[in-house]
């Protein structure tokens, strides 16, 4: 059965997400979610019926955020206008925000390769293949990162990032 509009249309929060975790702002994540509906769509013959579309829609943005990197390095920094302004970044009484919050803050000290495969594994819930095929690397190399990167965040935490697990 053909993907529908519909099939696009919810796939567009966990795009929003993931975008979101990649450049650390809402309106990049937002260009870059719209960027890669607008390339999906207009390569629509490129998809192959029978397969899913939340995989082959990640790796478009996730080709497009490198590309757009590449090319960032020769344009003049962005500031979000929140640092700018000295407005608060959270409201205050915002708990569950603020955790959010502190969660984005240690990804994104993360490195690239690492943040986006534990935002696609742990967040979105891709398999270690899908992974694989959206960033292009091996399912071993994606295992690698995921735990690598987990164990960042425990350190950067401040958890122990060295717990001993027996198995039996």
């Amino acid at each position: 059965m053909p993907a529908s509009s519909h099939d696009i249309e919810t796939c567009i929060p966990a795009l929003r997400r993931f975008a979101y975790g990649l450049t650390g702002d809402r309106d990049e994540g937002d260009d870059l979610v719209q960027d890669a509906l607008e390339r999906a769509l207009s390569r629509w013959h490129l998809f192959i019926p029978g397969r899913r579309l939340n995989p082959w829609l990640f790796k478009i943005l996730y080709n497009l955020f490198v590309s757009g990197r590449r090319s960032a390095r020769w344009r003049t920094p962005h500031v979000a206008i929140e640092l700018a302004s000295g407005l608060p970044l959270v409201a205050p009484g915002q708990e569950a925000a603020a955790d959010a919050g502190k969660m984005l803050r240690l990804l994104d000290q993360l490195p690239e390769d690492q943040r986006m495969t534990v935002l696609l594994v742990a967040v979105e819930g891709f398999t270690y293949e899908e992974t694989a095929h959206i960033s292009g690397v091996p399912v071993g190399t994606v295992m690698s990162r995921l735990h690598r990167g987990r164990q960042q965040l425990r350190v950067l935490a401040g958890e122990s990032g060295s717990r001993i697990r027996r198995v039996k």
